[in-house]
């Protein structure tokens, strides 16, 4: 009978080859995760984290359930007819006489949204009802003496729109929607439509700027990748003189220009092309804000179109002019074709930038000017309204989700380059 002795192959420890290169190739995976964990780490903590907490506050609504959670419970067992019983009033009475001032003062604010008037109404009522004992009820006479809004079911009603820890009323309020009191979408009243207008305007902003964009910084390109290098060289140092400048530095000297008192005015009207009492308006609006884009964003439309400019071999203009094309239909048909990836990657860049502008448009634009990223930071630092300021945001992130998946598919992410 023939055996088959099969004899396992050692390392010169003595460990079977097969185990020290499971071992060998644990170690380098672990190597290869130690070099990119920092790189991990920044995404998770700046990206991440950052977005996730703000899609997270976009839909929640339990704070205020936390500050009054037996006033909603006794809430839900409302038929909602007339003003709410004694067992409710009881309940707020309570939690508000026995908040702290900070509680109070937050989740007012959150209840000011849904019905104007909360914040004030329980401001002053805490301050009443520190007067008033825990056993002193019935509580509905005494908080309706203390304020009549007490006995306004639109005010009670209101709450029904906070029972819910997640709520889709902040994504509503930023296409000008909003809940009814029986949780029915409707459209907000005429002079609190603002975001829908907005929001036009925000894309109307950003593409006119990334098409002034294109325009300038086409033939500059063109100038930089055929140039001589010397010519070329200085030309670029003028293009990346702005970055070595601060932008606010640079706002400030476009606000200078502008104005109506400013020097493109004043030259304008000592070279007698308009009057001195028909200065144009060129700041506190849309066209201020565009001019200054403009001028701040033209870097990035340059760059990725110097990038794939360069690497266009002149002989193609040649061969074809050879072949008996005129320069403009060459150039048309054979330069502009080549150059496309360098517009959709610049025009990518520089409409991602515009759409969430905030600086330029709050100090040049004014009323007429403002874009979407500034009613963002007006609800964070003046309403305190974070709700709404991320579902703005998230609003936003979505569009250029969809705008960039768009991009991939036609052109592709990879082709994005700055040079």
């Amino acid at each position: 009978m023939n055996q088959t002795v099969s004899k396992e192959i050692l390392t010169t420890d003595g460990i079977p080859l097969k185990v020290s290169l499971k071992k060998s190739e644990r170690r380098n995976k672990i190597r290869a995760l130690l070099l990119v964990a920092p790189l991990l780490l920044f995404i998770l903590f700046t990206f991440i984290i950052p977005i996730g907490d703000m899609l997270t506050r976009s839909v929640d609504d339990s704070y205020i359930n936390t500050v009054f959670p037996k006033t909603f419970e006794a809430y839900k067992k409302w038929d909602k007819q007339g003003t709410p019983p004694e067992e409710v009033y009881k309940e707020m009475f309570l939690e508000v006489k026995n908040g702290t001032g900070y509680q109070i003062g937050k989740a007012s604010t959150r209840m000011n949204y849904a019905k104007s008037g909360w914040k004030s109404l329980l401001k002053k009522s805490k301050r009443k009802f520190k007067k008033i004992g825990e056993d002193e009820g019935p509580f509905k006479e005494k908080m309706i003496e203390i304020d009549k809004k007490w006995a306004n079911e639109d005010y009670w009603k209101a709450m029904g729109e906070m029972i819910d820890v997640n709520t889709m009323g902040y994504y509503l309020n930023a296409v000008d929607k909003r809940y009814d009191y029986d949780k029915n979408t409707i459209s907000q009243p005429d002079n609190r439509k603002i975001y829908n207008k907005t929001w036009i305007k925000t894309f109307k902003v950003s593409v006119l700027v990334t098409l002034f964009c294109l325009l300038l910084g086409y033939p500059i390109s063109y100038l930089l990748a055929t140039l001589p290098l010397k010519y070329s060289n200085l030309l670029m140092i003028c293009v990346l003189l702005p970055f070595w400048t601060s932008l606010l530095v640079r706002i400030v000297v476009w606000m200078v220009i502008l104005q109506q008192n400013g020097v493109y005015n004043d030259l304008m009207v000592a070279a007698g092309l308009i009057a001195d009492d028909n200065r144009w308006k060129l700041m506190y609006n849309q066209t201020g804000t565009i001019i200054v884009m403009t001028q701040i964003l033209l870097p990035f439309m340059v760059l990725p179109l110097y990038s794939v400019m360069k690497t266009i071999s002149p002989n193609y203009m040649r061969a074809a002019l050879n072949l008996g094309a005129s320069p403009l239909h060459a150039f048309w048909k054979v330069y502009m074709p080549n150059s496309i990836p360098g517009i959709s990657a610049g025009g990518m860049l520089v409409f991602v930038i515009a759409i969430g502008y905030f600086i330029t448009p709050e100090l040049v634009g004014g009323k007429d000017g403002q874009m979407i990223g500034n009613w963002i930071g007006y609800h964070l630092k003046t309403t305190l309204n974070w709700g709404l300021s991320a579902a703005l945001g998230g609003i936003l992130l979505a569009i250029m989700t969809v705008l960039s998946w768009v991009y991939n598919k036609l052109v592709g992410i990879e082709n994005i380059k700055l040079g």
